[in-house]
């Protein structure tokens, strides 16, 4: 087994040859150009059947959310608990989001994406059972936040799946169709719950759940694994059981990384909240919990607006609620239309990503800033009346969805983007703030529209959108002096402390709080910094550290 040794600018570098493993400049195991089972190497129509079976499964997670709030009045009546009190099972499942990602997220760089999938999903299958021939209430409210934590899973790590299967270019519409089904699940839970509350039976929900679970279970079998670092370790271990000669001892870049679990978590647990009241992340978190709290809000308005006001029957006065639906759907187009229009622009060489800044991500937040408030007003003072045809507010429903998503979507890019080493923590700490924000709307929802009404309610919620409204402008014009003087938020990449470790890959500490949304990463440096094959075939390695894997 011969290997010849090749030199170019960047140093010494080894070309493979058959059955003999590719090495990167620091001597670890390394995928060559074209390799097979580098996953961003699959065929497309592969890497779309893994990207639609896991966002199937985020899909659950975000459903199962929901569901339960179409069939509140079942819950009363047969636990004779109060409608507040009902609320409690879609607060602790919720709260569940805030959890889960410290574990799974971190789990998931160590072991892969797909077994974590695995063992979370089957969990939370399980756990449903619980839920579904509860006893009691109690017995309820305590499967809720388990099935919440696990399935919380597919939700946080699927960004990373994506951001393992495509490269910054191709992402966008795969991303896009994520933040989609985050806004259909939710969306159409209530619907779903609406219709089986007619059959006064509260339990056919989590029957429906344990169904849908099932198939979507079946589907899961087929996810392979996608996670480069954990395909590498797996390549080196059958190297050195392969015992070539002059690779008996040859390394992934992981198998050198700190892999205790209580550093891991010791950092995962600590380091979201100081970076949560960092400037631009606590403006950010702010800004997003306002809108994942009204989006669990409207789950309690629409009911109010359709069925009490107009008098419609449960179920059917659900079905606006689709217009939710629609609106994100109009959000997630006009994402990927903007994430191809940047990309055109860089292939015809009349921009590059090293003229890219953070706060280029601002600009369909400002449009969905001056919507969201726009589209509250509406909502409220056309949903106010029942002598106003419902399809004016539901018109406005789809406009306020459409809104939250460009909100939703590209703060969570700016976060990513201004953070870059840290982002991970950043992401995690704006995650447990949301998810712990709209945990709360169903306990105050119902009493603060019967006591204020709809219009006056609706206002409320406008007015402080109004005043939110202003901080992607803000940070427009100031984001760049905020983000020097940020202790989390360097400017320049290379200037962080850390630095990269073989093959593009962070250190250890920072793989302690990688979390879900990693995959919004595609900043400047993950696009000219990937690794790539020059004429000769040669490997080379990034321009400049980056600052998260992908």
């Amino acid at each position: 087994m011969a290997k010849r040794e090749l030199t170019s600018d960047k140093g010494p570098r080894i070309e493979s040859q058959r059955n003999v493993p590719v090495l990167n400049d620091r001597g670890y195991i390394d995928f060559a150009p074209n390799d097979p089972d580098n996953p961003q190497n699959w065929s497309t129509p592969r890497r779309w059947l893994v990207t639609w079976v896991t966002i199937l499964l985020v899909f659950n997670a975000t459903f199962a959310s929901s569901a339960i709030s179409g069939a509140f009045e079942s819950v009363v009546e047969e636990f004779h608990v109060s409608l507040t009190a009902a609320g409690l099972t879609v607060t602790l499942f919720l709260l569940g989001y805030c959890a889960g990602p410290l574990f799974f997220a971190p789990l998931s760089e160590f072991y892969g994406r797909r077994w974590i999938f695995y063992m979370t999903f089957t969990g939370y299958i399980l756990f449903n059972f619980l839920c579904a021939f509860a006893p009691n209430y109690g017995s309820l409210l305590v499967g809720r936040p388990l099935t919440g934590t696990l399935v919380s899973a597919p939700l946080s790590n699927a960004p990373g799946v994506l951001a393992d299967l495509w490269n910054p270019i191709e992402r966008g519409t795969a991303m896009a169709a994520f933040a989609g089904s985050i806004w259909a699940g939710s969306a159409l839970g209530p619907v779903v719950g609406g219709f089986l509350q007619l059959k006064k039976d509260w339990q056919w929900v989590f029957y429906v759940l344990l169904m849908f679970g099932g198939a979507s279970g079946l589907t899961m079998m087929l996810l392979p694994e996608t996670h480069a670092p954990t395909i590498l370790r797996a390549r080196a271990r059958r190297f050195r059981e392969a015992k070539i000669p002059g690779y008996e001892q040859v390394k992934a870049p992981a198998d050198d990384e700190d892999r205790s679990l209580s550093k891991v978590f010791s950092i995962a647990l600590t380091r979201p909240w100081i970076i949560l009241f960092d400037p631009i992340s606590f403006f950010c978190a702010l800004y997003l919990s306002v809108v994942y709290t009204l989006l669990y809000m409207l789950f309690e308005i629409y009911p109010i607006v359709f069925r009490i006001k107009r008098g419609w029957k449960p179920g059917i006065s659900e079905l606006p609620l689709l217009g939710t639906i629609v609106g994100g759907g109009i959000g997630s187009g006009l994402v990927v239309l903007d994430t191809k229009k940047r990309a055109r622009k860089i292939k015809r060489g009349e921009s590059s990503m090293s003229d890219f800044v953070p706060e280029d991500r601002l600009g369909l937040a400002k449009i969905g800033g001056i919507g969201f408030a726009v589209s509250m007003f509406w909502f409220a003072w056309t949903g106010q009346y029942d002598s106003i045809h419902w399809i004016v507010p539901t018109l406005a429903g789809v406009s306020l969805s459409f809104s939250l998503l460009l909100v939703f979507v590209s703060f969570l890019n700016y976060i990513v983007d201004s953070y870059l080493l840290y982002a991970a923590s950043a992401i995690a700490a704006n995650t447990i703030a949301r998810s712990a924000c709209g945990a709360a709307a169903p306990l105050f929802t119902m009493q603060m529209f019967n006591a204020l009404g709809v219009g006056v309610g609706g206002s409320v919620i406008g007015g402080v959108a109004a005043l939110l409204a202003i901080i992607p402008f803000l940070f427009s014009k100031y984001g760049k002096q905020i983000r020097e003087r940020s202790k989390f938020a360097p400017t320049k990449p290379q200037a962080t402390t850390q630095q990269s470790g073989p093959a593009g890959r962070v250190d250890h500490e920072e793989l302690a709080v990688m979390t879900a949304y990693k995959a919004y990463a595609s900043s400047l440096q993950s696009l000219e910094g990937r690794r790539e094959s020059n004429e000769n075939g040669h490997i080379r390695p990034p321009r400049t550290p980056l600052p998260l894997s992908t």
